[in-house]
């Protein structure tokens, strides 16, 4: 093999080379871009990538987490003498989590052990009722998951960012978020999702038979359906109590501040004769982080008409099915962290809900594992082997360009007045960005700090699960007290993805994004602009989409708008609602997409795209047209847009698509592309569209 030694510019040669080379390789160019610009930008991607086995769908966005999944077994599985502790524990934790033999070996036991904690399972117990029945409270069994576990059921408490002070945190009562099928939609247990169903109720039935198999009780096949048929209906009647993601897609309505003893007085919930207390539940959760709360203590009720709906609900069951429903939606999670046999009967349940055939390594589930656990710890691993410190400038530098546009566009802006216009102003010079990763990730002390009360053992990766949940919710639980800190980081560093905080007013691209297609220094500013600096326009827009306006430059929910703004702004919205609703996807048996659900993420895309195409051509003005990339006769416009589109590249498994509409808040990747640039003039004329071209449609939106 030669090898040859680049001066400067063959190097800059060869980046450009390699993005060409990319770029044809994805498209199609027997599509008409008028036609349908997704298929001409990714045809050629769709043609030769097949979704892995192990996964339900597969994009451009997988295939880079894939390669940061290889760049962390790496670092994870390297010894270093002498290393910060924090880094030693994250290694030890993905040790334990690869140790097959070992858990093999252990069996259902960790679970075993540890059920009678939580109260037990009766389905996969005898004599329950003699042992627990008398003293069984619900608002125990709900504070224990709550503060041990980690685990929101019925009762969602938490503490968070209070809406209208984001500096101080506050207690608040919620909805149950998750739902063992995912969505609502999935309990009709018809048509799309029958399967799904039948598959849940089966590994349900054949966990609990494992269980009592290696208790050595029993298996009364008949008795366990009928305890399942029980948890399935209760299930579903929580799940149609709560409020759909249309009805919790205002802020303000979600803010109902008042007194803990309000609960009490307002809101009864009932099992068995025996009434919910509200105090006793806040104080058993709390008192795990020896924090005392008296009725006076001020909370948020995000979600009242739930709590109101709930107590109907349980006046049908008694504390038996309720205790069966909430260590089942417990223990199907725990399954992961056991012998193969225990994981085995998650497998066609998940087949039905993903279309997923079988399982990733075990090597990429354990990194990403750690990845998820101890952030802050594998971001300093992954920034040290795979980070290059210049992207930080070149970022900024995009973010400033991006942001001036995003403020001048609000000139062309008829449906919004001069007031809002300032305020609006005001909140985009207001955003903070965060780019890369955290300075204190960089310090051994800061770190070991973090993490200084996790002790793990290489050979129990059960008990180190369980020891994460305790950790992380507690840290929760903790910050009640204590002042928001508006520097922290949002996310750790090895992610694919950016963000922003509507609290923080703050967005952030983490080290895992800043690279090919989305970004390099090396490649064409054409291609920058058109991957992470539409990225960059999303996020700032974010600030101004339907949730995120209703937030201040200081991050506090407020409303900055004057009457007539937010009418217009609700109109211009509908068009998009209306644009997007109208897109009917195939690989979800013809579903259309939920225009409401999406919107944020499509106002946001549509802000994105039009902000990073004009600061590219404001930074053509200034230092000229780039020259022409090798071997593909295309202009850089036109090139801006088919990097923005190849960033979207991907497919879905059926199981996959239906599950992504129902809850997803983002479009799939085909309609990010279409719908944002059959709303964007400019893409049109890049490619010379004549009128009656799809990508030009008649009725065009805007909102930013």
């Amino acid at each position: 093999m030669l090898t040859f030694s680049f001066g400067q510019r063959q190097r800059g040669n060869t980046a450009a080379a390699a993005a060409a080379s990319r770029l044809i390789e994805n498209m199609d160019s027997s599509v008409n871009p008028c036609d349908n610009f997704y298929q001409y930008a990714c045809g050629g991607w769709l043609k030769k990538n097949i979704i892995p086995e192990t996964s339900s769908r597969y994009s451009t966005f997988d295939i880079l987490r894939d390669e940061l999944e290889v760049i962390l077994k790496g670092v994870l599985e390297k010894t270093v003498d002498g290393e910060a502790a924090a880094l030693t524990k994250a290694k030890t934790l993905y040790k334990s989590c690869t140790n097959e033999s070992l858990i093999e070996q252990r069996g259902g036991a960790p679970l075993l052990d540890m059920l009678p904690d939580i109260f037990e399972w009766p389905i996969a117990v005898d004599g329950w009722e003699e042992k627990y029945g008398a003293t069984w409270r619900l608002e125990d069994v709900i504070a224990r998951l709550n503060e041990k576990y980690g685990t929101q059921l019925l009762v969602n408490f938490f503490v968070g960012t209070d809406d209208r002070d984001s500096n101080s945190h506050i207690i608040h009562f919620d909805q149950q978020t998750s739902l063992g099928l995912l969505s609502r939609d999935y309990y009709a247990c018809t048509g799309p999702y029958a399967e799904a169903c039948r598959a849940y109720e089966q590994f349900m039935i054949d966990l609990a038979k494992l269980i009592r198999s290696d208790r050595g009780l029993k298996i009364n096949e008949t008795l366990i359906r009928e305890e399942v048929a029980r948890v399935m209906d209760l299930e579903r009647d929580i799940a149609n109590a709560t409020d759909t993601p249309e009805d919790r897609n205002n802020p303000v309505l979600l803010y109902n501040k008042m007194e803990l003893g309000d609960l009490n007085t307002n809101f009864t919930l009932e099992v068995d004769s025996k009434v919910f207390d509200w105090s006793h539940f806040t104080a058993k959760i709390m008192d795990a982080v020896n924090i005392n709360i008296s009725d006076s203590e001020k909370i948020i009720n995000y979600s009242p008409n739930y709590y109101r709906r709930l107590n109907l609900v349980l006046a049908k069951y008694n504390k038996r099915d309720l205790q069966n429903y909430m260590v089942w939606r417990f223990a199907m999670n725990m399954v992961v962290g056991l012998s193969r046999a225990y994981r085995d009967t998650r497998k066609a349940f998940r087949k039905a809900l993903s279309g997923t055939t079988s399982e990733a390594a075990v090597w990429r589930q354990c990194a990403l594992y750690v990845n998820n656990n101890m952030d802050n710890a594998v971001g300093r691993l992954y920034v040290q082997e795979a980070f290059s410190e210049k992207s930080k400038e070149l970022m900024e530098e995009m973010i400033k360009d991006i942001r001036e546009v995003f403020i001048s566009n609000m000139d062309d802006l008829s449906w919004m007045d001069a007031e809002t216009k300032k305020a609006a102003e005001e909140k985009a010079r207001a955003i903070r960005e965060r780019i890369g990763y955290s300075d204190t990730i960089m310090d051994d002390e800061h770190l070991n700090n973090e993490y200084k009360d996790l002790s793990y053992n290489a050979e129990k990766y059960f008990e180190n699960i369980l020891q994460n949940l305790e950790y992380v919710q507690k840290k929760r639980l903790r910050k009640l007290r204590v002042k928001v800190n508006k520097d922290e980081w949002v996310t750790g560093a090895a992610v694919v993805n950016a963000f922003y905080s509507a609290s923080k007013n703050q967005i952030v691209f983490p080290a895992g994004i800043l690279q090919p297609p989305f970004f390099s220094k090396g490649q064409a500013k054409s291609l920058n602009y058109g991957g992470i600096g539409m990225v960059i326009g999303h996020e700032i827009t974010h600030g101004f989409d339907d949730n995120g306006r209703n937030y201040d430059k200081d991050g506090d929910l407020k409303d900055w708008w004057t009457p007539d703004s937010t009418h217009r702004f609700l109109e211009q919205s509908n068009c998009i609602v209306d644009q997007y609703s109208n897109f009917s996807w195939e690989l979800a048996n013809g579903l259309h997409l939920n225009g409401n659900n999406t919107l944020g993420e499509n106002i946001a895309d549509n802000g994105g795209i039009r902000q990073a195409y004009q600061a590219y051509r404001n930074h053509v003005k200034d230092h000229g047209e780039e020259p022409p990339l090798p071997g593909i006769d295309l202009s850089h416009d036109q090139l801006f847009f088919l990097n923005f589109a190849q960033v979207w590249c991907g497919t879905h498994r059926p199981e996959q698509a239906v599950n992504s509409i129902k809850v997803d808040v983002h479009s799939p990747g085909k309609f990010r592309v279409l719908g944002s640039l059959q709303n964007f003039p400019e893409f049109a004329k890049a490619f010379s569209c004549n009128k009656s071209s799809y990508m030009i449609p008649d009725n065009v939106c805007r909102v930013w």
